[in-house]
């Protein structure tokens, strides 16, 4: 009588630890198809929402690029590209943020219909000529990635207010400046792009440069803007 109780508990036991096995290869299953939905291939991308019913679009600039020459975003007119802020004396996340734009360069960098703009956050030092050492140091081969110098108060503007990407002095961090490590992506007509999270069902808005996911995303979603 005892053997069969003894039985009886070890089947009941079982029954429990299968039970529970199953429930969290479950929620890992669950999990994975969560996160791989996150991530999927869009078959578009969103544009972003701004001022009620209208679209976030950069405004116009005009700086000057490594090579001394005047660019504006007429000069990105009817092209893909992909904008961020950094500065060559950066301690921190920009070398991060341009090794990783340096495999949107190798994608993308000899197409004529797609471009990078890399605008510094700190022009006093940045002139053409460092940023034109600072590039080739990186080893960009492109003609049409520009490393861009200008007026502080334009340059703070253009990011701040124009792209929504926080850029400011600080002497008190690293470097002196403090920047988000966005990369944002802009259509053939000037607008900021982005997948939808699936989270959330909102644009992701703007790719981490510092994230290898999201560079890998960005590098895919070019190529939607691209065949559009």
């Amino acid at each position: 009588m005892k053997n069969i109780k003894k039985i009886g508990v070890f089947f009941g036991l079982l029954s429990i630890c299968v039970f529970v096995a199953w429930e969290v290869s479950k929620k890992i299953r669950e999990d994975q198809v969560v996160k791989s939905n996150r991530a999927s291939n869009p078959k578009a991308l969103s544009y972003v929402p701004w001022n009620g019913n209208d679209y976030k679009k950069i405004p116009d600039f005009l700086f000057r690029n490594q090579d001394s020459l005047y660019i504006s975003n007429e000069d990105f007119k009817d092209k893909v590209f992909v904008a961020e802020f950094f500065f060559t004396r950066c301690p921190t996340i920009c070398p991060i943020m341009n090794q990783n734009m340096r495999k949107v360069e190798d994608y993308y960098g000899h197409r004529p219909d797609f471009g990078i703009a890399s605008f510094t956050i700190n022009p006093e030092y940045d002139t053409p000529s460092v940023l034109k050492a600072y590039s080739q140091n990186y080893g960009v081969w492109s003609s049409h990635w520009h490393f861009l110098t200008g007026a502080k108060d334009s340059i703070y503007s253009l990011a701040n207010r124009g792209f929504n990407i926080y850029a400011s002095a600080n002497p008190a961090v690293a470097g002196g400046f403090e920047h988000q490590g966005f990369f944002a992506l802009i259509d053939k007509q000037g607008y900021i792009r982005s997948r939808i999270d699936s989270i959330t069902g909102n644009p992701m808005v703007y790719y981490s440069g510092i994230n290898p996911q999201q560079v890998d995303q960005l590098i895919e979603d070019i190529a939607l803007l691209l065949d559009e």
